[in-house]
């Protein structure tokens, strides 16, 4: 009672007193000053020396430090009654540790006072627990508010800034109305420690019911709607409405719509102003206040510093008109950033000059028109001195460098450069997202250094597999190593767990289901053939077979009887390639020589049954591959023009083949066979990628008496894959919409024309590609596609327009250890005759595609 009265009676008489200071979210308890027993004269305050002051109920925070803050320290003078202990109390308060401040007064001696400060702490913030996000959400603010554990007071501005955090982060998620609750409980991991348990409404995401706009006059609202991509505003037409509100997303778009204005002459664009406010429970709507301006349009352009090149060739590289609109962004791409590489910067920087900088300078703004003068700095030409790589740990050096297009000794060149980052993404060791060229000039000799700074990627490959086809199940295991190097194959220190860095590629395969069917295949190819020059050397051998196992559906059936069917087929192949320079160096030219038996043994579907075949061809082959990626192109091409042929065995000899048994007419396989392969890449609006795509191939013969050939031919339809089926002797070429080999030429057997294929084919594809992962672990696009192909028996009935289609969609991945996967659902449109099942609906699989491959 005694302190109220004197609380009661300081404010009345309009003296100092003691500040009443409420604590956040609790009831209010007033900060006091205790004389014990002490009486103060209020009317006549009188000056004293503070003797001490001293601090109790503190556990964990340094008391000098609280001294210090209430300014009460030992030797400092203070009036009581007076407004030095009531700051006391307020300072204290203001830090915001304390559940409770009580200031007292000791004892008086003399002119001497002892101050005692009593205090509650507040509990300091051991760790949050968040609660009702998603897994994904929850470590994303954790990671914002973490850095307060274990350092913060639980107190009104933690609750505020942890609401703010979530309120911000899940506003950008398209949570428009969250609201965020709290509660504590002890943490027995930290002295005075609480757990914060954080309660989380997020709301249901709003969509964009409306975006407005006000001050355009040349832009109509509809036409700047079409400009924020990311914002889009209901509409009954969207099929899938619009999208959910995001403020990153937003923001974008608000950069985006003033971009757009700019390039088509609006220099003077602004947003004056913008709001996203609540039009209903499920919706937003967005108002945003513009400032067009006039329209500007390109003046005289004028050129000052240029020495090496001509005022007249410059404005031709640059290809902006007298007249044209006015485009801050058109005028950027013809200076220094076209993705052709047609800009001015390039003609210089692909000369050498590497210092090379031009700054446009607008002279002069009359009316509408913006004069504009190209200030020109070329600098020196620089030629290309020290060439270094880093960052490749398993690949040597000499593996890469000798794919680098920059020779020392050259001159600079900003597209070799350029290409040589291409180059070394192609060889499939490194991350191509993080090959980074860096040159550095030296300006004393008119030299460069440059480093290619690179990331290993994982490039070795494995196929295991296993299932089931023809009643058996069948087992696959496959193993790619892309960066084998057989000089180390007896260093067992290079072992891991090859020997690996030479940038050589060893394939083995094997497949079996037991003694029914069984393939295996070795192949090794060394890119630089002596290390020296690009001739690269390859060879391959491979062994199938297949048979019924001496089984029947009657029962088991002696190796010797007639029942009894098997085909094995062997075969070598070694080749040679090297690189051109003509007509430019993307071409390659090579040459590979094969040797095959086939041995068939009462096997049905072929223009024989029994007997042995030998296949000795020539196959020469002219590439070309201008592609910026071999995984996930968006711009280049690729073409591949082969013709193989055998020797002309019945026009060497004298034999009638007209009359010539089997086992004669075909002891030696011969044909001359043509493939023509392209497809093309384009980027179009935003990461959309299409490719176009076409195949054709003929199979002819030397000598009508003997006919076609008996293998070779080619099969249309399906995934394209090997599989279970023994489909060594022809070439598969994958058609979506249709079962596997079900493209046969009409009025064909088809039994016979799926079993041994077909001597012609062409095909088209058409599609559209949407990335969704890019990254060294994985790059995985959407597809959309249309598809086109035939087969014919003769060339006579060869007709290119007169083709099956289909349409579908699918979706591929990359990885680096199991190389392209894919899912494909294709509809084809044209029936079959004799195959009931071959069109409508097939979902096809492709596993462990070569990258590059035509399929």
């Amino acid at each position: 009672m005694k302190r109220i009265y004197q609380l009661i009676f300081m404010l009345l008489i309009g003296l100092p007193a003691i500040a009443q200071i409420t604590r956040p979210q609790a009831t209010p308890t007033p900060p006091s000053l205790k004389v014990n027993g002490l009486d103060l004269d209020y009317f006549n305050p009188k000056e004293y020396i503070i003797g001490g002051t001293t601090l109790s109920g503190t556990k964990f925070i340094e008391k000098d430090v609280i001294i210090t803050l209430s300014k009460l320290i030992t030797g400092e003078r203070v009036i009581l009654p007076g407004e030095a202990t009531s700051n006391a109390i307020k300072n204290l308060w203001a830090q915001g540790l304390f559940d409770d401040v009580e200031l007292n007064i000791e004892k008086i001696v003399e002119d001497t006072v002892y101050f005692d400060i009593s205090v509650v702490e507040r509990p300091r913030l051991g760790s949050f627990e968040i609660n009702g996000v998603s897994k994904s959400q929850k470590t994303d603010i954790l990671e914002k508010l973490n850095e307060k554990s274990g350092k913060s007071i639980i107190n009104d501005n933690l609750y505020n800034t942890t609401t703010a955090t979530i309120k911000k982060y899940l506003l950008q998620k398209g949570f428009f109305f969250t609201s965020v609750d709290y509660k504590t409980k002890p943490d027995p991991t930290i002295e005075n420690g609480m757990i914060l348990e954080v309660f989380v409404n997020k709301g249901r995401k709003v969509k964009v019911h409306e975006v407005n706009f006000t001050g355009n006059k040349d832009f109509s609202s509809a036409k700047l709607r079409k400009f924020m991509k990311k914002t889009r505003q209901q509409a009954f037409y969207k099929i899938f409405g619009s999208g959910k509100f995001s403020k990153e997303k937003y923001e974008e778009d608000k950069l985006k719509l003033i971009a757009k204005m700019k390039e088509r002459g609006y220099m003077d664009a602004v947003i004056l102003k913008d709001s996203v406010y609540q039009y209903n429970e499920k919706s937003v709507g967005v108002k945003i206040d513009l400032f067009e301006g006039p329209k500007y349009y390109f003046g005289n352009i004028t050129w000052a510093g240029n020495a090496k090149y001509t005022t007249d060739y410059l404005e031709k590289v640059l290809g902006i008109e007298k007249g044209e609109v006015f485009s801050d962004e058109k005028l950027a791409k013809k200076l220094n950033g076209s993705p052709n590489g047609d800009d001015v910067s390039s003609v210089y920087l692909n000369d050498g000059y590497l210092t090379f900088n031009i700054d446009p300078i607008q002279n002069k703004i009359h009316g509408d028109t913006v004069e504009i003068e190209m200030r020109i700095y070329e600098g020196p030409q620089y030629t290309n001195n020290r060439i270094t790589v880093k960052g490749n740990t398993i690949t040597n050096d000499r593996v890469v460098l000798r794919d680098v297009r920059t020779k020392p000794g050259e001159k600079f060149s900003k597209d070799l450069l350029i290409r040589t980052v291409r180059e070394i993404g192609q060889l499939g060791n490194f991350d191509e997202s993080k090959t980074v060229p860096t040159p550095r000039p030296n300006p004393a000799d008119g030299t460069v250094d440059i480093e290619y700074a690179v990331e290993e990627k994982p490039s070795d490959q494995v196929e295991l597999s296993g299932g089931f086809g023809g009643g058996n199940i069948i087992g696959t295991l496959g193993l790619t190593f892309n960066n084998f190097s057989l000089r180390n194959l007896f260093n067992l220190d290079a072992y891991k767990p090859l020997p690996k860095g030479d940038g050589q590629k060893l394939s083995l395969r094997g497949q079996t289901n037991g003694k029914y069917y069984q393939s295996y295949s070795f192949s090794f190819s060394e890119p630089w053939l002596g290390g020296k020059k690009p001739v690269s050397f390859g060879v391959s051998a491979f062994t199938s077979l297949q048979s019924n196992g001496g089984r029947s559906y009657y029962g088991t059936i002696d190796p010797s009887s007639s029942q009894y069917s098997k085909i094995r087929l062997n075969g070598v192949t070694v080749s040679l390639g090297r690189r051109l320079n003509f007509p430019d160096n993307y071409f390659q030219l090579s040459h590979s020589i094969n040797i095959q038996q086939y041995i068939l043994n009462n096997y049905p579907g072929y223009l024989f049954s029994t007997g042995t075949s030998y296949n000795f061809n020539l196959t020469q082959e002219l590439s070309r591959d201008s592609r910026n990626s071999p995984i996930f192109p968006t711009e280049g091409s690729i073409f591949k023009f082969t013709i193989q042929a055998t020797p002309p065995y019945s026009l060497l000899n004298n034999i009638n083949y007209a009359t010539a048994p089997d086992k004669q007419r075909y002891k030696f396989t011969e044909y001359h066979k043509w493939k023509f392969e392209t497809q093309w890449f384009q980027r179009l609006a935003g990461k959309f990628v299409v490719k176009a795509q076409a195949q054709f191939g003929f199979l002819g013969s030397y000598n009508k008496a003997v006919g076609q050939s008996a293998f070779e031919r080619f099969k249309l339809g399906g995934d394209g894959m090997q599989g279970f089926d023994f489909l060594q002797g022809s070439e598969l070429i994958a058609m979506r919409g249709y079962s596997n080999n079900s493209v046969i030429p009409v009025g064909s057997n088809p039994g016979i024309a799926q079993s041994s294929g077909s001597p012609i084919f062409t095909k088209y594809v058409m599609e559209l590609r949407y990335p969704v992962i890019a990254s060294q672990q994985a790059t995985a696009f959407l597809v959309g596609f249309a598809e086109a192909g035939n087969t014919w028996n003769d060339f006579g009935d060869f007709n290119p327009f007169n083709v099956r289609r289909s349409v579908g969609l699918g979706a591929k991945i990359f990885l680096p250890i199991f190389g392209l996967l894919g899912i494909d659902y294709g509809y084809g449109f044209d029936n079959i005759p004799g195959i009931a099942d071959a069109n409508k609906g097939q979902f096809h699989f492709s596993i462990a595609q070569q990258l590059g491959g035509f399929n």
